[in-house]
């Protein structure tokens, strides 16, 4: 098609917004001009030399204030996922391949970001009809959070979470996962694992 770029994106977001501290409060505001949003993205991408670039979705939030939100970016990318056509990312797999794709690339060096700044909105986790739920709700999220383990068992276990639907989900260790190798120019970024 002759596109440098492509965004993938799920079908069951209900917004997109920008996530910002005033005045010691998490606020939030919609996105209205998407356009710009991409050309940002587009440009740290090249800036930086990252594989692909993801938004937060509403999970990586947890903590407010004093969770994740102030320290720029995290080193995953999940649920939305900028790329460039020339340079196609691994997805590995055939469940839970975003996660194999961040923590065995990423294990090479590979850069996959999720900013924390802009936020996805989407319904929630296996309530929704189509895609992988049915897969999730018929085998559980204990295989597909296993398939991760399997293939990068130094760096990722598998523990439980959530608060009335408990369920397993993958835990990585990121001083076992990935090189926290940053170049010179690019060390005033606040970077978390």
């Amino acid at each position: 098609m002759g596109l440098d770029y492509m965004l993938q994106l799920d079908d069951d977001y209900t917004t997109f917004c920008h996530r910002y501290i005033q005045d010691g409060v998490i606020k939030s505001k919609t996105i209205h001009n998407f356009d710009l949003i991409v050309e940002a993205i587009i440009q740290f991408m090249k800036d930086s030399g990252a594989a692909t670039i993801a938004m937060s979705q509403g999970g990586d939030h947890i903590g407010g204030i004093d969770g994740s939100i102030d320290k720029g970016i995290l080193r995953k990318a999940m649920n939305s996922f900028m790329m460039d056509t020339n340079k196609p990312i691994n997805f590995l797999g055939r469940i839970n391949e975003d996660v194999n794709a961040y923590v065995v690339s990423g294990a090479l060096g590979d850069l996959f970001f999720t900013v924390m700044n802009l936020q996805l909105t989407q319904v929630q986790t296996q309530k929704s009809k189509g895609g992988l739920t049915e897969i999730y709700l018929d085998s559980g999220t204990y295989v597909k959070s296993f398939y991760t383990v399997m293939m990068a068992p130094s760096c990722v276990s598998v523990r439980t979470m959530g608060q009335t639907n408990r369920r397993f989900h993958h835990s990585i260790k990121w001083d076992n996962a990935v090189p926290k190798i940053v170049s010179s120019r690019h060390r005033n970024l606040k970077v978390i694992s």
